[in-house]
C-alpha cells in the first residue's frame, strides 16, 4: 500500500503556522491537518515531503477539551477548504493562533514574545465576511475551493459569512471559469460583480463600487478591489494606527501598500493641512478610490506605483512610515529603503513572513515598542499581526 493511502494512529503535539499540528512517526514527521495538539487521532498521509509527511485527521480518538461542533457546516477534511479552525472553541484558537506566531517570532526573527491574538469588534467568530470571491465550475456552479485543489466545493453556506451575502448565488448558472466578486457594504447593499473568463467584467447586482465608510468618511471601493473582509477590521486598525504613530502636526508619514488610503486618512487627520502623507500602492481602482475618499485632504499625495519605485531614490524621509505588505512580506529590500524612519508600523498577514520582516528591522537597529496579533480571520489559522517599532 502506498504511503498516500496509509491510515496512522498519532498523537499531535504544537500548531504549526499553516494549520496543521506536528506529530510524528518512526522519527518522521507529519503535519497534521484538522487536528488540536495534544489529541490521539487516526490519519490518512495524502502527501509525502521528503522528510515530512501531510496528514488528514478522519477520527478523532482523544479529543481535546478545545474541540467543538464544527462552527462552519461546509468545512472538514471532504468538504471546502474555508474554515481549517472551524472545530475550536473561539478562545482557544486565540491562544494557538498567539502560539504560532510567538514560535514563528522566536525562531524567524530572532523576537521573543506571548500572547493571544485579540478579538476584532464585537462581531464574534461567524458571519464576519462581508466580501468573498466565488470561482465558477465547469458545470457553471459557484464555489470554495477545496483544500489546494483546483475542485469546488458546490455548498456556500460558510461560516464566515455575512448573513444574505451569497442568498440565491448557488441556485444560479454562470459562466463557466468566471470569478464572482461579492460584498455587502456598510448600507446593506450587496453588489456582484463577475470577471471573466475572458477579462470581460459585468455588474451583476448592486454597482462596481461598494460604499465603506470609517467614521463620518466614506469610500467608494470597487468590488474587486482589496478592502479589509471582516466587518469591524478597518475602524479597529484605523484607530490602532492613528494611536501608534503618535504624529504632530507639521509631520510626514508614508502609507506604503496603502489600498483605498484608510491609514492614510487616519495619518493626514493627525499631521493636518501643514504636514504630508504619502499613500502608495500598485492598484489603479484602489488609488481611484483613495484620491476620491482623500479629495478633502490635498496634503495628501495618492501615488499609484510599486513601492519599490516609489522610494527608490527618493531623497525625503518620513517620521512614520506604515506598511501593510501582501502575505509575502516587506523583504529586505524594502525594509532597506525605510530603515531611516524613526518609528515603523508593520502590519502583516502571514506569520512568517511577518517574523522575518521583523527581524529585518532588528538588524536595522529597531526596537519593538508593541507587537499585538488579531483574530481577523475567525475559523481559521490566519491571523493579522502589527508591530510598531521605533529606531
Amino acid at each position: 500500500m502506498s504511503e498516500s493511502t496509509t491510515a496512522l494512529t498519532l498523537t499531535t503535539g504544537p500548531a504549526a503556522n499553516g494549520g496543521s499540528c506536528v506529530a510524528r512517526h518512526d522519527g518522521r514527521v507529519v503535519f497534521v491537518r484538522y487536528a488540536l495538539p495534544g489529541e490521539t487521532v487516526r490519519v490518512r498521509v495524502r502527501a509525502e515531503r521528503g522528510s515530512y509527511w501531510h496528514a488528514d485527521v478522519v477520527e478523532v480518538l482523544e479529543a481535546s477539551p478545545d474541540r467543538v461542533e464544527e462552527l462552519c457546516p461546509i468545512a472538514g477534511v471532504d468538504g471546502a477548504g474555508c474554515c481549517d479552525l472551524a472545530f475550536a472553541a473561539p478562545e482557544a484558537a486565540r491562544r494557538i493562533k498567539g502560539e504560532v506566531v510567538a514560535n514563528q517570532l522566536g525562531r524567524l526573527g530572532g523576537y521573543e514574545w506571548s500572547g493571544a491574538a485579540e478579538q476584532v469588534g464585537a462581531v464574534g467568530s461567524t458571519g464576519w465576511r462581508t466580501r468573498v470571491r466565488l470561482d465558477v465550475s465547469a458545470s457553471g456552479h459557484a464555489g470554495f475551493h477545496r483544500y489546494h485543489s483546483t475542485e469546488l466545493y458546490p455548498e456556500l453556506n460558510c461560516g464566515q459569512l455575512a448573513p444574505g451575502l451569497v442568498d440565491g448565488v448557488d441556485g444560479a448558472r454562470w459562466p463557466p471559469g468566471a470569478q464572482l466578486h461579492i460584498a455587502v457594504d456598510d448600507d446593506g447593499v450587496r453588489h456582484i460583480v463577475q470577471t471573466g473568463p475572458a477579462k470581460q467584467t459585468q455588474v451583476v447586482e448592486g454597482q462596481y463600487e461598494a460604499l465603506q465608510r470609517i467614521g463620518d468618511r466614506e469610500w467608494h471601493v470597487p468590488v474587486t478591489a482589496f478592502w479589509q473582509a471582516h466587518r469591524d477590521a478597518p475602524e479597529v486598525y484605523s484607530a490602532l494606527i492613528r494611536d501608534a504613530a503618535r504624529l504632530e502636526p507639521g509631520m510626514t508619514a508614508w502609507d506604503l501598500y496603502g489600498g483605498a488610503g484608510v491609514f492614510a486618512a487616519a495619518l493626514a487627520t493627525e499631521v493636518g493641512e501643514t504636514g504630508q502623507v504619502l499613500t502608495v500602492d500598485t492598484s489603479r481602482g484602489s488609488a481611484r478610490a483613495a484620491r476620491t475618499a482623500l479629495a478633502d485632504m490635498p496634503w495628501v499625495s495618492v501615488v499609484t506605483d510599486s513601492v519599490r519605485r516609489a522610494l527608490t531614490g527618493r531623497r525625503d524621509s518620513a517620521d512614520v512610515a506604515v506598511l501593510d505588505p501582501p502575505r509575502t512580506g516587506a523583504g529586505r529590500e524594502i525594509i532597506d529603503l525605510i530603515a531611516g524612519v524613526p518609528r515603523v508600523i508593520h502590519i502583516g498577514c502571514e506569520a512568517a513572513s511577518f517574523a522575518r520582516d521583523v527581524g529585518e528591522y532588528l538588524g536595522h537597529g529597531y526596537t519593538v515598542e508593541q507587537l499585538r496579533v488579531f483574530d481577523a480571520f475567525p475559523l481559521t489559522h490566519h491571523v493579522e499581526c502589527v508591530a510598531v517599532l521605533n529606531r
